[in-house]
């Protein structure tokens, strides 16, 4: 037998298992065992797994797998939590970081009180307003890919409020996130592989968010990528300006900021606590 140390860190309220893989040599991330590390009851627990190997071209290489074993997009909080492992773990050389993820080449910075802040790429198929069909009824959209796909709903769009879904509601901690956006996540316009679901009150210029992943198949306390692509969104529709703070389900703040000409927006960073909660150990 043979033990395998990790740290349970994160983002926002949005969990994650990280490795340093330079340490856990031989030890095989199948979709069957990264279930077992994430599952609630069972395991560990997380919303995902992610890894973290030293880089000889730049400070370090984050691999990221959804709790069902799923990989290949990007993780916003992840990527956050990655670099305040890599600073904590003495693996990046200093506070400002590159690093690559999915193949892609990245940067961040440490930055004070816990705070850690994540660049990325513009974002790419911007669609505004058009109709999707939830349960029989129609609903107005917006969708947005920010490194993964998000489609975004404001909770005060007619369509939302005075449906069946939304009749009932007072405020956003009374929406049913779980089966409305598990049932958009799985449409047939988002095929084959799906989107994210984030839905938005806003209230003296702060968004309040709530999201459904993807790959975890329900409601995180957060999500980076979905935060970045509601704050896109809300400038776009709400023509309110960057930098954009969000408060999450968990409670604590991200803060998006980018510049725009038009709808091409670049420049884009989240910002927001990375936190390690505990590091223990597991034999196999």
């Amino acid at each position: 037998m043979k033990k395998y140390s990790f740290v349970k860190m994160n983002g926002a309220g949005n969990d994650f298992i990280v490795f340093n893989k330079d340490e856990v040599t031989g030890l095989q991330f199948s979709p069957s065992f990264i279930k077992k590390l994430c599952d609630r009851r069972f395991g560990i627990g997380a919303d995902g797994v992610i890894t973290v190997t030293k880089s000889e071209a730049l400070d370090f290489e984050m691999e990221y797998f959804n709790a069902d074993g799923t990989t290949g997009t990007l993780c916003g909080n992840g990527a956050r939590c990655a670099i305040q492992f890599a600073e904590k773990f003495s693996i990046s050389k200093g506070k400002s970081v590159k690093f690559l993820s999915n193949g892609v080449n990245f940067s961040g910075e440490v930055l004070e009180d816990g705070f850690i802040r994540f660049n990325l790429d513009s974002p790419d198929s911007l669609k505004e307003n058009f109709i999707i069909n939830v349960s029989g009824t129609e609903f107005n959209a917006n969708f947005i890919n920010t490194g993964s796909p998000h489609v975004v709903f404001f909770l005060d769009d007619p369509t939302l409020k005075e449906s069946n879904f939304g009749a009932r509601f007072i405020s956003i901690d009374d929406f049913p996130v779980y089966s409305f956006g598990k049932e958009v996540r799985y449409l047939n316009v988002f095929a084959p592989a799906g989107t994210n679901v984030n839905f938005l009150e806003i209230r003296d210029s702060i968004i309040n968010i709530r999201t459904y992943e993807r790959g975890v198949e329900d409601e995180t306390l957060a999500c980076g990528t979905g935060s970045v692509a509601s704050a896109i969104i809300t400038f776009l529709q709400k023509q309110i300006p960057p930098p954009l703070t969000l408060v999450t389900r968990g409670g604590d703040k991200l803060i998006v900021d980018f510049s725009a000409e038009g709808t091409l927006i670049k420049n884009v960073s989240l910002t927001g606590p990375a936190k390690i909660n505990f590091t223990g150990e597991f034999t196999l």
